[in-house]
């Protein structure tokens, strides 16, 4: 949450610029892609399907990323693009717990800090002010999404090591990476006179 970010004040709900628009259709798009995304896992895994769908849903989040640059940041981007990662991460990521492909406990410590940042971004939504994501929280993201990939991947069926390593370093980029939104997040209320 850098200065050069405009005030919540004066962002857009949704934009009127192509880029943002563009930007906030992609993100709508990964948000209702998730949980077909997560039925494949259910369904067939690992599958090629599966493995590139996800590739395609990563490639989404960096090109709308791209695009809102572009553009002014829009209160429904700062809100719902964390969001869909959060929906993508968290839904493909229980249904490998459900299918045997990943351990309980790390997506357990993913979820709760997850579902904690979207609460905290939900409460400051309700009072008028919209929290951009974070570069750290992009990288958690990707790291997250490697460590999926790494699950999802035929080439790597009948071993675990891999994805498991993965998605303990996923944990390690989360955890911290929430640390850092809610320290980095108290000091843009006190610069925006929100206490």
């Amino acid at each position: 949450m850098g200065s050069d970010l405009p005030a919540s004040s004066t962002m857009d709900l949704i934009g009127s610029s192509r880029y943002a628009l563009a930007a906030n259709g992609l993100t709508i798009s990964r948000l209702l892609l998730a949980p077909v995304f997560a039925l494949l896992i259910l369904e067939r895994n690992p599958w090629w399907l599966t493995f590139f769908m996800g590739w395609a849903l990563g490639a989404t989040d960096a090109f709308d990323g791209k695009l809102a640059r572009r553009a002014t940041p829009t209160k429904f981007g700062a809100f719902f693009d964390p969001l869909a990662d959060k929906a993508v991460v968290l839904l493909a990521g229980f249904a490998l717990v459900k299918i045997g492909r990943f351990p309980l406990l790390p997506l357990v410590l993913i979820a709760i800090r997850e579902v904690g940042i979207q609460a905290y971004r939900s409460y400051w939504t309700r009072e008028g002010l919209a929290i951009p994501a974070r570069k750290s929280g992009k990288y958690k993201v990707f790291v997250q999404g490697v460590a999926i990939s790494a699950a999802t991947c035929p080439w790597l069926d009948g071993t675990s090591l891999i994805a498991d390593l993965l998605l303990w370093i996923a944990v390690v980029f989360t955890l911290v990476s929430g640390a850092q939104y809610l320290i980095d997040g108290r000091g843009a209320l006190r610069t925006s006179g929100i206490r």
